[in-house]
């Protein structure tokens, strides 16, 4: 074999045996509890696994699940999300590109004559024509990863990649949430813009009758004026919540990503109660753990680690290797003649005497980066834990909280009823009709609050969890990682 391609081979060979310079990547226990808080603000949750959570297991109205699936392919944020997955992607393919040589062709003729014409002679006198072809392969000139340098590179970016993958997730996730949401918002709000045309309706009629009285010299007129106050009270909430209405509908139209039709859209709380799943019993702690916001932490992590074994190699010589095969005749015929064929190859090393440190700094420095990525990874695993321990805590009591506002509702309904009665039967004076009123409205406000607040806790239990497991299947959509 020819000493040069000898050369060409070992060099390949100290290619695929390149050691990494790498610190062991290693991540750190999750610094929180292994189950949830138990007491009376909590719901204790039995030791058992807890599989992932669906979205169609947890928002169970079809009418929803066909907003989230528009959503799903339609908004715009989540595609923005996907172009920067693709993107990072990509990325990781340029970077793994510079672990090999870059082979180009070139290729070439050149057209000479000889002679000359006889003086005064015909111009076209004879001559001799001689045409040379080349074709040139080579091999650029290309670092031999004797240190894992650029081994780590890929490895770093790679982690990135999949990080934005991960936050990715995040975004599918908050989406799905968000709609939920949203829809459940606007089912509060017809449930609001009833009571208050309910509320207007019996101003309307409780001025009606105010206004006879005051013909008939049994009311004063300040009654009327009361009653006028709670008529004008009644309206400017109708307003109100129309303008909710259309902005919770202009919501949806935005997370959506298209128009949404009317079919679609609830009737109210009460309506759709029953289609928000709670959250499965059994959670552990450590479902956290799949929560994308975290994965995306910890593949930070792995890639600051692997930025170390890049810093660190830095402090090598860098050696780079050029090989170089060529083809040359003066004719077709006799191009892969002998004495037609040469081979060509070399080698250098390049290795920075001084300094002034930059080197050694890279590597504190990435090191130091390392610490902050394990810091910043606990962080979100603490945060996790917070958040989904405080939509617990709400859960824990909003079952009390709805019972006693439904038994204010019932107290106050009974108090407007039997007020107005014995305001008519002049036992009684109009302001304490008014107040009567006044309650009721106030208490039937609080209620569909409340009821709301029941459907937004479920809905926030599904984002702190961020188990969706659909989510994974969306971002492989994208073009996968090379190998």
């Amino acid at each position: 074999m020819n000493p040069s391609i000898r050369t060409l081979a070992a060099s390949a060979c100290l290619l695929a045996s390149a050691c990494s310079l790498a610190p062991p990547a290693s991540v750190p226990q999750p610094p929180i509890p292994l189950s949830w808080p138990i007491g009376d603000a909590y719901l204790a949750q039995s030791e058992a696994a807890l599989p992932a959570v669906f979205y169609t297991d947890v928002f169970r109205d079809p009418r929803l699940q066909q907003l989230i699936s528009v959503a799903l392919s339609e908004n715009r944020d989540l595609r923005i999300a996907f172009a920067d997955l693709a993107a990072a992607r990509a990325r990781v393919r340029v970077v793994r590109s510079g672990q090999f040589p870059s082979v180009g062709l070139n290729t070439g003729v050149t057209v000479s004559r000889s002679g000359s014409a006889s003086a005064g002679g015909d111009e076209n006198g004879d001559g001799d024509t001689r045409a040379r072809y080349a074709v040139q392969g080579g091999i650029s000139a290309f670092e031999l990863d004797l240190f894992g340098k650029l081994a780590n590179a890929t490895e770093a970016q790679r982690d990135r990649a999949l990080a934005t993958e991960a936050a990715s997730r995040t975004v599918r996730i908050a989406l799905i949430a968000d709609v939920a949401q949203a829809w459940a918002a606007y089912a509060a709000d017809r449930d609001l813009l009833a009571i208050a045309e309910a509320t207007a309706a019996n101003a309307r009629e409780s001025v009606r009758l105010t206004e006879l009285r005051l013909r008939g010299g049994m009311a004063p007129r300040t009654d009327l004026s009361q009653a006028q106050q709670v008529l004008a009270g009644a309206e400017l909430a109708i307003a109100e919540q129309q303008a909710a209405l259309a902005q919770d509908l202009n919501l949806l139209r935005l997370l959506v990503g298209a128009e949404v039709e009317p079919a679609l859209l609830p009737e109210g709380v009460d309506e759709i109660a029953a289609s928000f799943a709670a959250a499965p019993a059994g959670l552990d702690s450590r479902v956290l753990l799949r929560r994308p916001d975290v994965i995306e932490a910890e593949f930070l992590l792995r890639a600051a680690n692997a930025d170390i074994g890049v810093a660190r190699a830095q402090l090598f010589p860098s050696v780079s290797l050029t090989g170089l095969l060529g083809l040359a005749s003066s004719s077709l015929g006799n191009l892969l003649t002998g004495g037609a064929f040469n081979l060509t190859g070399g080698a250098d090393a390049a290795y920075s005497i001084f300094d002034a440190g930059g080197r050694r700094a890279n590597v504190a420095v990435s090191e130091v980066q390392r610490e902050a990525a394990i810091a910043v990874y606990e962080r979100a695993i603490q945060t996790a834990f917070r958040e989904t321990a405080d939509a617990l805590a709400d859960q824990g009591t909003l079952r009390a909280r709805g019972k006693a506002a439904s038994d204010n509702v019932a107290a106050a309904a009974t108090t407007a009823r039997l007020t107005e009665a014995r305001y008519r039967n002049g036992i009684d004076s109009f302001l304490d009709s008014l107040i009567a009123q006044r309650s009721l409205f106030a208490a039937r406000q609080q209620q569909v609050g409340i009821r709301f607040a029941e459907l937004q806790n479920k809905v926030t239990l599904y984002r702190v969890l961020g188990t969706d497991g659909e989510g994974s299947a969306a971002a492989a959509s994208v073009p996968a990682l090379t190998p």
